[in-house]
């Protein structure tokens, strides 16, 4: 179980940006998190992997102190060094207990590994650093907007390998600013909404949440694009 507790976050006194989340995340489940421009998803990520300090609050993870290893995290923007084949790039990351086979994974997603990223198309990209945080076969796997970039055949793989992570006992938590890739895989979507957590929805539920959102995107826009139009 992944337990947060009154977590928050200011860049000043006077701009916070998570405002007290409460969450629990139950382990071989996967979680989407949603929210629109701005909630604090991206933040909230951030901060359960320690690139941010929190100002006050606790994260715990089976009744002991959330730590940095015990999470494989995919950031939405992958980063890669010059000249660096595909094949060099995962050999930097130790691999887990799982046995992982590089080449059979290759296969599977089609990357050209021998060739150097930068010749990468950015959905390939966006599978070697998926690759590699599979390699690290953690016990948390996070992933910030891992169907962008993505094509049809590669989407749904992804969607096949977090329904193993699952079977697997994995705590998984996704992010998508695409509604329906969330509805496609997740067990709950937790709803951030200006810094706190709204409302944890079950699979019966997403409808419901869908609806809300799509309802406040419409009362946000539609007069704008009247004007526009």
């Amino acid at each position: 179980m992944l337990t947060i507790r009154n977590l928050q976050v200011e860049y000043k006194k006077e701009f916070p940006v998570l405002k007290g989340i409460d969450l629990s995340m139950e382990s071989g489940k996967i979680h989407g998190l949603v929210g629109l421009n701005g909630a604090g998803k991206t933040t909230l990520l951030n901060t359960l992997y320690s690139f941010i300090r929190p100002s006050a609050g606790s994260v715990s993870y089976n009744d002991r102190s959330l730590k940095r290893l015990d999470i494989a995290y995919l950031e939405a923007e992958n980063y890669f060094y010059p000249y660096m084949t595909g094949r060099e790039y995962l050999d930097l990351f130790p691999a887990g207990k799982n046995g992982f086979k590089t080449d059979s994974w290759q296969q599977l997603f089609h990357i050209p590994l021998d060739d150097i990223t930068e010749n990468y198309s950015t959905g390939m990209r966006k599978k070697l650093a998926l690759l590699a945080v599979l390699k690290l076969d953690k016990p948390i796997v996070v992933l910030d907007e891992p169907f962008n970039g993505l094509d049809l055949e590669s989407a749904h793989i992804l969607t096949l390998i977090l329904q193993q992570l699952r079977k697997g006992g994995k705590t998984v938590l996704v992010t998508s600013h695409v509604f329906e890739t969330l509805t496609s895989c997740c067990d709950y979507i937790h709803h951030i909404d200006h810094g706190a957590i709204d409302h944890s929805y079950s699979k019966d539920q997403f409808e419901m949440l869908q609806k809300r959102l799509y309802s406040t995107i419409e009362d946000q826009a539609s007069d704008q694009i009247k004007r526009l139009i």
